[in-house]
């Protein structure tokens, strides 16, 4: 594994495809979401990340079960979430579900923390949105204290005080799963990132450029005020999005239909306004290549992208071909030409052996894994 991961993220949709008129239950969609994963490792990618919804038309109300679930179908693949509901969700299931995960997996688990798109969310979990941020706060320093200390005492806003409380079991090699923080748009979530020394995710869809550039510079910059080491030093990931065909036409017109109807983006800005406006990518694997390559210009050197490739009620069919051209033809690309120029000291992409490595003193690197792992 070189200086970059790459992967793919999913947000769980159940959505009808408009060309044929089919829904898949949620069964399918589920069994779709597994298939999708395994075929990620098997074309070479390095993570797989899952949203978290707790309402329909989403399926994935429990990653930790479905990331469980494929990380015994796999050996490499890095599994990770989209989003985990800081806000909503309790800390103390947070530390326990991803200790488990760590141990069943071996270490091959992270999670990106966020606050979720969907307002009811709240009182259903008994929050109150007009909280969202101090929740955040609260809820994520409990959090790393579960994982952290053998014995915590604490009191706070949100829930009741803990005494005495142990976390069972502690994670894996007493090494917690690194915390990437999502944020689309709260300047709040990339001055928590930056403060502890986290990544930072910005998810990268439906804005444009200069809004995520804005987001980046202000966690790089706060990193450094934070003490953490140099603004280029700071461990961000970032989303993207892209639908591709050997012939750059052929995909434009075949995802027009699914673009022009899909509840994210349907029945506003064409799909020619919208590639040219944010960073989705409609057209050919060079094309998607240069377009990746160009994020570097403006977010410096990265450690993490994600592309999301199937939403939108894209057939099964559709994104395990969208995930052979990214393994084929893209992502060996992007390996070779994200290292051109990139200096080393550039921190690698958090895995859990570099986390191990940092702890017990000895250099962070993730490249000595590149053996191992073929």
């Amino acid at each position: 594994m070189s200086g970059m991961q790459f992967g793919i993220f999913s947000v769980g949709d159940v959505t009808t495809d408009p060309t044929t008129g089919s829904t898949p239950t949620e069964a399918e969609r589920i069994q779709a979401t597994v298939a999708i994963a395994l075929k990620a490792e098997e074309v070479g990618l390095d993570v797989f990340a899952t949203g978290e919804h707790h309402n329909p038309p989403f399926v994935p109300s429990s990653p930790t079960t479905l990331l469980g679930y494929i990380a015994a179908q796999t050996e490499h693949l890095i599994l990770s979430t989209s989003t985990t509901l800081i806000t909503t969700n309790d800390p103390v299931k947070i530390a326990e579900d991803f200790s488990v995960l760590q141990h069943l997996s071996g270490g091959r688990a992270d999670l990106m923390l966020g606050r979720g798109n969907t307002g009811p969310v709240y009182p259903w979990f008994g929050q109150d949105i007009r909280e969202a941020v101090p929740l955040t706060v609260e809820h994520y320093a409990l959090l790393r204290r579960l994982w952290r200390e053998e014995v915590v005492d604490w009191q706070g806003r949100f829930r009741t005080p803990l005494q005495g409380f142990t976390l069972a079991p502690r994670p894996l090699d007493n090494v917690p799963p690194f915390v990437w923080h999502g944020s689309i748009r709260t300047p709040e979530v990339a001055e928590l990132a930056a403060y502890y020394g986290d990544g930072f995710f910005a998810n990268h869809i439906f804005w444009p450029p200069s809004h995520t550039e804005r987001m980046v510079r202000l966690y790089r910059q706060r990193f450094q005020h934070h003490g953490h080491g140099n603004a280029d030093e700071a461990i961000v990931g970032l989303g993207g999005q892209v639908f591709m065909r050997k012939n750059a036409q052929d995909a434009v017109r075949e995802f027009r239909p699914y673009f022009d109807n899909a509840p994210v983006y349907g029945h506003g800005p064409s799909l020619e306004e919208f590639t040219s406006q944010t960073p989705l990518t409609v057209g050919s694997p060079q094309q998607v290549i240069e377009r990746t390559l160009g994020f570097r210009d403006y977010v410096g050197d990265y450690q993490r992208q994600l592309f999301l490739i199937d939403h939108a009620g894209l057939p099964l069919k559709t994104a395990l071909e969208q995930l052979d051209i990214l393994g084929e033809e893209v992502v060996p690309v992007l390996r070779k030409e994200f290292e051109v120029g990139r200096p080393t000291h550039i921190p690698d992409a958090p895995t859990h052996e570099a986390l191990v490595d940092t702890r017990e003193g000895s250099e962070p690197t993730t490249r000595r894994t590149e053996e191992s792992e073929g």
